[in-house]
């Protein structure tokens, strides 16, 4: 067996931390979720934790960026699909309000709030999700929104998130609307 390298060692170490941090800050919250707790629960010191992240705002920041990555990958592989409206359904089904996500991303942000530049970063990198879904909107030749992509994109994003929240407290409210909405933006019938 090869021994890795200090690079991979870092990386994996890194994976590890975020992996523990993810679970950590779903299941108890950002704020009783300590670096030490993260360090601790992932096997490492808390040494091998701030080598890799400033503090614990970069942390869930990281773990955010991860978790946002992979919601939009899955979001744009719908856009271009024939099927969109329906897959995007069964999608925001499945995803839209999970409470760990959501929780987390709201008491981050209202954390937020107080730390101008927190507030800064996490507005870059919402503008970098709202532009990389107008792109996904762009790129879908046979969608015609009737409005620029990036509004179209901060519509969507922010029906999301709004439903996103009303979900994780009843679970039970529908993702119709949503779907319904982008039809109606996309100039298709209900």
């Amino acid at each position: 067996m090869t021994r890795m390298t200090r690079a991979e060692s870092q990386a994996h170490t890194r994976s590890q931390l975020l992996v523990t941090a993810r679970r950590m800050f779903f299941e108890d919250g950002y704020h009783p979720t300590s670096l030490e707790k993260v360090a601790d629960a992932a096997g490492y010191s808390k040494g091998a934790v701030y080598s890799n992240f400033r503090n614990k705002d970069e942390l869930c920041a990281a773990v955010l960026d991860e978790i946002r990555a992979e919601r939009l990958t899955e979001v744009l592989g719908l856009v271009s699909q024939p099927d969109r409206f329906d897959a995007i359904r069964d999608w925001a089904q499945r995803v839209i309000g999970d409470p760990g996500w959501t929780s987390l991303e709201a008491e981050f942000a209202l954390h937020a709030r107080s730390n101008d530049q927190l507030r800064t970063e996490l507005a870059g990198r919402l503008d970098a999700i709202i532009q990389m879904l107008a792109n996904g909107i762009e790129s879908a030749a046979d969608l015609d929104v009737g409005m620029p992509s990036r509004e179209a994109a901060t519509v969507m994003l922010a029906l999301g998130v709004g439903l996103g929240l009303m979900r994780s407290v009843d679970p039970s409210v529908p993702v119709n609307g949503l779907v319904d909405t982008l039809r109606l933006v996309a100039g298709q019938p209900i």
